[in-house]
């Protein structure tokens, strides 16, 4: 794989220079921009779309054992982040690609101190793995944190600390751990959840009371809900 940085003639070294020229012809604050983006911004927005889905599903109308499956699922979308990249560690070792700062000239590198190797990237390796198991939770969010790990990608290379091909090696190694090892995460999490959702004093982390609540009415036959009950005491 080092191979490939060696030769500016290859298809991930020109759409590199193609990617990172765009940082020249930007303005500065632009260029600022998308180093915290691509540095930090992006991954914050990932783990705040995550904490969003799981305010927005405790809330839901489900089932305890429907609401505890989708938090387990959820609570192994970091995990999943964590577990992509220690799986990185060696790979990188084995590798060994030098950054392409290193290996080629012109490039306009907006982030100074990287001394490590290039493949493949932690950022989009993190951000994919979050990503797919965001989906596997939910559709819907997990669609849009998709988006933000392909933005992820697309900043790194534009900053010049990664090629094309880290990018793209990160997202299939952060896509391979999140699904692989999803079932085997389910059936560890979701017994732990589920101790969770009955406990008394944190069952909230689950689901709300009120969720809980209309779930209850939703399920007893002849039960009525809080808004028809009041709706049916107004007309009296």
């Amino acid at each position: 794989m080092a191979g490939l940085a060696e030769s500016g003639s290859n298809p991930d070294v020109d759409l590199l220079y193609d990617i990172n020229g765009l940082a020249k012809d930007a303005p500065h604050w632009l260029d600022r921009i998308v180093e915290f983006v691509g540095e930090y911004g992006l991954l914050l927005a990932m783990v705040l779309l995550i904490v969003w889905c799981w305010a927005s599903g405790r809330r839901g109308v489900r089932g305890a054992e429907e609401a505890s499956a989708s938090v387990a699922a959820l609570v192994w979308a970091p995990l999943a982040a964590a577990v992509a990249v220690l799986v990185n560690v060696p790979i990188r070792g084995f590798v060994e690609r030098p950054r392409p700062f290193l290996d080629h000239q012109g490039l306009e590198v907006l982030v100074s101190g990287k001394t490590d190797y290039s493949f493949v990237s932690d950022h989009a390796t993190l951000t994919m793995a979050m990503a797919v198991g965001l989906f596997v939770a939910n559709r819907k969010f997990g669609l849009v944190g998709i988006g933000i790990a392909l933005l992820e990608g697309f900043c790194r290379v534009y900053m010049g600390v990664h090629y094309p091909t880290d990018v793209v090696g990160g997202f299939a190694l952060g896509t391979a751990v999140a699904l692989l090892l999803s079932p085997l995460a389910a059936l560890a999490l979701t017994p732990l959840v589920k101790a969770v959702e009955r406990s008394p004093r944190v069952g909230w982390i689950v689901r709300s009371r009120k969720a809980r609540d209309r779930a209850r009415d939703a399920f007893i036959p002849g039960a009525r809900s809080g808004a028809a009950s009041e709706e049916r005491d107004l007309a009296a």
